[in-house]
């Protein structure tokens, strides 16, 4: 590989990274642990519906 053939594909990768970066997040849920989840259910068992006026 010749020199300014790895200048360029390095240059292009950090190109990439930066763009990457700066690319919209996917609107994927943030993760809730399975401890988390029994726990938030358990206390939602508990105060099925408080009264709201």
């Amino acid at each position: 590989m010749n020199r300014r053939k790895k200048i360029k594909q390095l240059l292009e990768a950090h190109a990439k990274k930066a763009n990457a970066k700066l690319a919209p997040k996917n609107n994927k849920p943030k993760y809730i642990s399975k401890a988390d989840r029994a726990k938030l259910e358990a206390e939602a068992v508990q105060e099925p519906f408080a009264p709201s006026e």
